[in-house]
């Protein structure tokens, strides 16, 4: 059977709304991150086949293709082609799977696959709120509707459904929180994520000399478990708060993916092996709950158990999803997101697909694991979920 294997890996450190990210353009922040896999990779520009890029919020400046538009921003050549998917919070992860199945295919031999979100320049309801303010409607039809009478899909909702369903308390949800910054914390004081950031140029908010954006800005360097505690509900009745939440965003990734064709092409030694890739649906009303159900899938598909995994990615988007995933499936929690999530690094969401595989690889890299898994809930109750073989030493 092809195979497929990753190349090159590397996201830009996340910023918060408003934050040292929000002076770039999405399409010139993803083609800062394409350039920069492309000379890790030691690729001829030439020899790409295809960018796929994932993008949730496809208005604005995000708007008309942002992986084409990212192409012609960067260094590649214009005969580079580029599309942009939209799988949610999980985008950019399908642009991974998309980019394995091209190269697996023999139609493509290089690819990128990647994925950007500003959400300081394009607001997460602004492609659903802007239509329907100005009488162009809302995405749910009337056949939804009938089928999910009197149900409003709110990803804020599944998150409480899942805490209350899985029986996790508001200790334990502010507990997971603060771990997440404490992983983060140590993990960026250590220089483990340096390898991984592709630099940035800023402009500091004091108007003076340009810097380089290097630490994800979503860290609370000053988190404590008391601080946390003090958030209020998102709900009176609720359990969840906008500390477990996982943070707004600006940021861009990718990864460059090839078969061995490409790999004798590029000259290159790749990273890792992509070992299965899927993806599934489950109730869309409680939303995020996907994850726990296709990791249960993936893993019998693959032949694997839990144990063979040696560090997963879970896409903290709130708290009870993690500790929900633990619980479903047994795993380890010290394998779980050991240098903190988006809880405390930010979930820039097309781009946090490839961004947690970015984290995922070094991680593997460093503590020198075999295999990785990742998988994320998104919108419309969906999950993929990708397990990876490290190569490299």
């Amino acid at each position: 059977m092809a195979e497929a294997y990753i190349v090159a890996a590397a996201r830009t450190a996340g910023g918060r709304k408003g934050g040292k990210l929000a002076g770039w353009h999405p399409a010139d922040l993803a083609a800062h991150v394409i350039d920069a896999v492309v000379e890790r990779a030691g690729a001829d520009p030439a020899a790409v086949d295809d960018v796929i890029l994932g993008c949730v919020v496809q208005i604005g400046q995000q708007a008309m293709n942002v992986a084409r538009n990212a192409v012609l921003a960067s260094t590649l050549p214009e005969s580079v082609p580029g599309t942009t998917v939209d799988r949610q919070c999980g985008s950019s992860q399908q642009a991974l799977h998309f980019a394995a199945q091209a190269v697996m295919s023999g139609t493509m031999d290089v690819v990128i696959a990647g994925g950007v979100e500003s959400m300081t320049r394009v607001p997460i309801t602004l492609s659903t709120a802007l239509p329907a303010e100005n009488g162009y409607g809302v995405y749910m039809s009337p056949k939804m509707g009938e089928r999910y009478p009197g149900v409003h899909f709110s990803q804020f909702t599944g998150a409480e459904v899942m805490a209350r369903k899985y029986d996790l308390s508001r200790d334990q949800l502010d507990q997971y929180t603060f771990d997440s910054h404490r992983k983060a914390i140590a993990a960026t004081q250590a220089g483990w994520f340096a390898e991984e950031i592709v630099p940035v140029d800023v402009l500091p908010a004091d108007g003076g000399a340009t810097e380089a954006h290097t630490v994800d800005e979503g860290i609370r360097f000053d988190a404590s478990l008391e601080a946390i505690k003090a958030v209020k509900l998102l709900h009176p009745e609720g359990r969840v708060t906008a500390a477990s939440s996982s943070q707004i965003c600006d940021g861009a990734s990718a990864c460059v993916v090839a078969s061995e064709r490409g790999l004798k092409a590029l000259g290159a030694t790749p990273i890792a092996r992509i070992h299965h890739m899927s993806v599934m649906g489950h109730d869309p009303v409680i939303m995020l709950e996907a994850p726990l159900v296709a990791t249960e899938r993936a893993l019998r598909k693959a032949g694997m158990s839990i144990g063979d995994i040696d560090l997963y990615e879970v896409n903290e988007a709130f708290a009870p999803v993690p500790l929900a995933w633990l619980r479903s499936t047994g795993a380890d929690p010290d394998r779980l997101n050991v240098h903190g999530g988006a809880i405390a690094l930010g979930h820039p969401l097309g781009s946090s697909g490839t961004k947690l595989m970015t984290t995922l690889l070094h991680a593997l890299k460093r503590r020198r694991g075999r295999y990785g898994l990742q998988t994320m809930c998104e919108g419309g109750g969906l999950a993929n979920v990708t397990i990876v073989e490290r190569l490299a030493a």
